[in-house]
């Protein structure tokens, strides 16, 4: 009681007072959840009158919203140079409690990645996202970061990393965000990484395969397998391989595999529908870049389903997504042609983000 007292809550009717066992907390967003510690479980519903709440406001004059060593939100009164763990705004939260509509309803092209995640708290998760330095990545270890999450850019240009990771902080200095070393072209950049990020003893409960590599001149990387193939889905593949482990004992744990629907356009297999292995990594004589991307874009597809059949009896599951039609990114950037018709494009195509989080299931 000492501890609602002092955050002005201790004088409160009985309609809005817990049960015994539970405790009223906040979110960064200002959202209020309940957490019951017999069952040692939380929701958003308040446990009597299952109204949904949140905070109304700033917080007073002279606090500041801190996070301790296990992720948990407290408040200090720097005026009076005391903390407490209750948020002082909890006397003045205010019902939220619409119908709840579908995800047709709710989302839509102006959509940004803030709205969806609102009421989220990812404090306390650990999110790797490759190819984080720009596009969807980017705006997906961003929005990440800015709702508690730690998350670790894996990047092969570590200059642009770094300033992706400038970029997050400079909106929220206190985010939990890093970049490491990844280039998927090189299986043992691959290998490297894993080792690095287990040395880190972490757990890993969200990793997003997004990089990838697109209308490319036919080229062969380090390891002799053609580099769109190679980046798109190999890459991946492997670097999930690698930490699966560690993605089992961190369950619930989830694998986002960044897709496209020109997976719809291609085959893998040859005329008597078996896997033809030539048509993964082509020659140069029979390469065509659309169709080399199309093909990876299928695999990912197929490695995804089956990911999840494996993993999800163990907690570990695993989701394809497609991004949105014609959405801007910076795949264009490897030919004039494709630049061109994305840039005309770019006023009707979505949010990157927004799409991205709604197909994953992250939101």
């Amino acid at each position: 009681m000492a501890a609602l007292r002092y955050a002005g809550l201790d004088d409160t009717d009985s309609e809005d007072e817990l049960p015994l066992g539970w405790e009223q907390r906040t979110t960064k967003d200002g959202w209020v959840y309940y957490a019951n510690h017999t069952e040692e479980k939380t929701q958003w519903e308040h446990p009597k009158t299952g109204k949904r709440k949140r905070i109304a406001g700033d917080l007073p004059y002279g606090w500041e919203q801190e996070t301790d060593e296990n992720g948990q939100v407290y408040f200090v009164d720097h005026i009076n140079k005391r903390t407490t763990y209750l948020d002082p705004r909890l006397a003045f939260t205010v019902d939220d409690n619409p119908t709840k509509p579908t995800t047709r309803q709710r989302y839509d092209g102006s959509t940004t990645a803030m709205e969806i995640l609102q009421g989220r708290d990812f404090t306390g998760k650990v999110v790797v996202v490759t190819g984080a330095n720009s596009g969807i990545g980017f705006e997906t270890a961003k929005s990440f970061a800015l709702h508690g999450a730690h998350v670790i850019l894996a990047c092969r240009n570590m200059t642009r990393a770094n300033e992706a990771v400038s970029r997050i902080l400079g909106e929220w200095h206190k985010a939990k965000v890093e970049a490491m070393t990844l280039d998927l072209a090189q299986l043992r950049s691959v290998q490297h990484f894993a080792q690095a990020f287990k040395a880190k003893n972490v757990p890993l409960h969200v990793l997003v395969c997004n990089a990838a590599a697109f209308a490319l001149p036919w080229s062969l990387t380090k390891d002799g397998l053609e580099t769109t193939f190679q980046v798109n889905h190999l890459g991946h593949f492997y670097l999930v391989q690698l930490l699966q482990d560690v993605l089992c004992r961190s369950a619930p744990a989830r694998v986002v595999v960044v897709s496209s629907e020109s997976h719809r356009f291609t085959d893998i297999n040859d005329s008597s529908k078996n896997l033809d292995f030539s048509r993964l990594s082509p020659s140069k004589n029979d390469y065509w870049a659309m169709l080399a991307y199309n093909r990876s874009k299928l695999c990912n597809i197929l490695f995804s389903n089956e990911l999840h059949r494996r993993l999800s009896p163990r907690g570990v599951t695993s989701n394809a997504v497609h991004p949105g039609n014609m959405m801007y990114s910076s795949l264009h950037r490897h030919w004039w042609v494709y630049t061109l018709l994305f840039t005309l494009a770019r006023p009707f195509t979505k949010s990157m983000i927004s799409r991205f989080l709604v197909e994953s299931g992250l939101s």
